[in-house]
């Protein structure tokens, strides 16, 4: 494969890449500063429980701010985080500084107990959303405060173990670290890079592929972590061989974001290639295909094939490819996406 440079990222407002907060790395330094932020009834709390936050139709106004006021200048403006003042129980739970918007807001994340919310009803039906069911849906703003909060709440959640010694550990630095509570080794949230390409052959068809434990009919383009070592480049050109036998002959980058499923950043890139017979790792897919733009389109509209979700940048790859969005191609209201 040639050495291809990175060029301008050419996807553009990626749903879970729209983050708009000012992050204040310095302030989290100040050990106070969660009780601070937490004694201060202008700072908006966003409570999350297990994988989820409570979201409400954009137009009201469930925190006392005006619609308006919610940064909800873009697409994705349909619903947005139910955010309140502090209350007292939150200086008991885990603390998350997201950072501070242009008038110098603060925001806080606060890990609760799933338990907490229980009713024995379907945390849906009270506005509890996961970020795949609510995050093409939120404005930027909100977008990016429920991603960094997932992704923190994550680590936090896999990490109370120092990994050097097995004592316990505690977070400090307004939830951007933990601190062994025994050699006082310091220990960071960690993000996985993965890359995710479309492979585009010489009759400009589509490499699909359906991974070994998806169900018929779910199609997507092919991803894989970045090795120890790898650059992005050769982590495509790796990734490919390995899952389908191609080799690639170009590389070029289109854009990337934040994936806290549970700790991620996803690479998009677009491959090409003069090869088309498929050797396919039974261990990864069950099975892969080539399909042209046309082919692609009438396996959309019989519902024979599903696309990855729209908060996804693999539905973004595969809409690029195609030259239009999936929703464009079938009738409005059938079901696309999973």
């Amino acid at each position: 494969m040639d050495a291809v440079a990175l060029t301008e990222e050419t996807l553009a407002d990626l749903a879970l890449s729209r983050s708009s907060l000012d992050r204040v790395a310095l302030e989290r330094r100040r050990p106070d500063i969660l009780t601070e932020l937490l004694d201060d009834a202008r700072t908006r709390v966003v409570e999350i429980r297990g994988d989820r936050v409570q979201v409400e139709p954009s137009s009201t106004t469930g925190d006392g701010t005006p619609a308006g006021d919610d940064a909800g200048d873009d697409a994705g403006d349909r619903l947005r985080l139910v955010l309140r003042a502090p209350e007292a129980a939150d200086s008991g739970r885990l603390g998350l500084h997201l950072g501070r918007d242009t008038d110098g807001t603060a925001y806080v994340g606060v890990v609760t107990p799933v338990a907490d919310g229980d009713t024995g009803r379907d945390p849906a039906e009270d506005g509890w959303l996961t970020l795949r069911q609510a995050g093409e849906a939120l404005a930027s703003r909100d977008a990016g405060i429920f991603t960094t909060a997932l992704a923190l709440a994550n680590w936090h959640a896999s990490h109370t173990f120092c990994p050097r010694c097995g004592a316990p550990t505690h977070p400090v630095q307004a939830g951007w670290v933990r601190r062994c509570e025994r050699e006082g080794s310091e220990h960071y949230p960690r993000t996985d890079p993965a890359v995710i390409m479309s492979v585009v052959d010489p009759d400009e068809r589509l490499l699909l592929g359906r991974g070994a434990h998806w169900p018929e009919g779910r199609f997507s383009v092919l991803a894989g972590f970045v090795e120890p070592g790898e650059s992005f480049e050769a982590a495509v050109a790796r990734e490919v061989a390995e899952e389908v036998g191609v080799t690639v002959d170009e590389v070029r980058y289109l854009g990337n974001q934040p994936w806290p499923f549970p700790s991620s950043v996803m690479i998009g890139f677009e491959a090409t290639t003069r090869g088309t017979e498929l050797t396919i790792d039974p261990v990864e897919m069950a099975e892969a295909r080539w399909v042209s733009r046309e082919e692609y389109r009438d396996l959309l509209r019989s519902g024979t094939i599903r696309t990855p979700s729209g908060i996804s940048i693999a539905k973004r790859i595969i809409e690029h490819w195609l030259g239009q969005t999936v929703e464009s191609v079938v009738p409005a209201g059938t079901p696309t996406g999973f």
